[in-house]
């Protein structure tokens, strides 16, 4: 009856039989069978359901709250016998966003399978700020200024975001010169809703510029912007994770390279989880291994915009 009790509690957290099913790693029926045995077990209803949401009822968070301690204890304890096996083994569920993943995680991954064959991982691809523990996940990749105080976080390594156009571009409409003669060109900049696009530059003397910024495409996706860049469509700002491989290849050339984007990006790659007084060894040898592969961060977009 535990694992029917657990089950109706990753169903208050997931709020649908599919999420909390898969979460599980079980069918929608069977997921809903381990809440009905419970609910005759208990003899009231747990769960109220209409046909738009499902959740728990007032006895059904009860219960639910009242073993969630239990359940985290014994997650700890398995976890701390599982891993006194010697190599690292199990899933690991990992959210990172979306661009980053496919252009720096998703190739450097097979090389890590390959060295721990007893670890799976399941990668979400998502730029959604998911909640870790509520999800189920062991670990997110963020990119951003500073992680979550209340997360353990590893540094991967710094970023830094970059303007970049196609040769074609710079040839048809010139090269800025200075920050002020962007207001001439067409920009691709990251949507963000509500927000008025503006790009903030600062030079190696310190001087900061600030200023609106327009063109025919924005997306809140850089791998998006850098597609549009490549196809001569304006002068875009990416994080340097996105704009290596086409620097380096010479698809994409910096723009106002004494000039440095701030604000619009986060400054550095992080690991971060659920804080929990035990690390899985599986969680310790991805997060290792990430900070080894990515240790000298994206030099050759650094270093080609100069």
């Amino acid at each position: 009856m535990w694992s029917h009790v657990h089950a109706l509690s990753i169903l208050g957290t997931q709020g649908s039989y599919t999420a909390a099913a898969q979460r599980l790693g079980l069918s929608k029926a069977a997921m809903s069978q381990r809440i009905a045995e419970l609910e005759r077990a208990a003899g009231v209803p747990l769960v109220a359901r209409t046909t738009r949401s499902v959740r728990l009822t007032e006895a059904g968070q009860r219960l639910a709250d009242a073993t969630a301690g239990a359940f985290d204890t014994i997650a700890t304890a398995f976890s701390g016998v599982r891993d006194l096996a010697e190599q690292p083994r199990g899933r690991l569920r990992i959210t990172a966003p979306v661009a980053l993943a496919r252009q720096q995680l998703v190739p450097r991954l097979p090389d890590f399978l390959r060295a721990h064959p007893e670890v799976r991982v399941e990668l979400d691809l998502s730029d959604r700020l998911v909640p870790l523990a509520q999800e189920g996940f062991d670990l997110a990749i963020r990119h951003t200024h500073a992680p979550p105080e209340t997360h353990v976080a590893w540094a991967l390594c710094e970023t830094r975001s970059l303007l970049v156009a196609s040769r074609a571009y710079l040839r048809r409409r010139g090269t800025p010169a200075t920050p002020d003669d962007l207001a001439a060109h067409d920009c691709l900049h990251y949507l963000r809703p509500g927000d008025t696009p503006t790009w903030t530059l600062l030079d190696d003397q310190g001087r900061e510029r600030t200023l609106p910024v327009a063109g025919p495409f924005a997306a809140n996706n850089s791998e998006a912007l850098r597609e549009a860049a490549l196809r001569s469509l304006g002068i875009a700002l990416l994080p340097d994770f996105s704009a290596q491989a086409a620097l380096r290849e010479g698809k994409l050339l910096p723009v106002l390279p004494g000039w440095r984007p701030v604000g619009n990006y986060g400054s550095h790659l992080w690991a971060i989880r659920p804080y929990s007084p035990y690390v899985p060894r599986a969680v310790q040898a991805l997060v290792g291994w990430l900070r080894e592969a990515l240790a000298e961060g994206f030099a050759a977009a650094g270093a080609q915009a100069g």
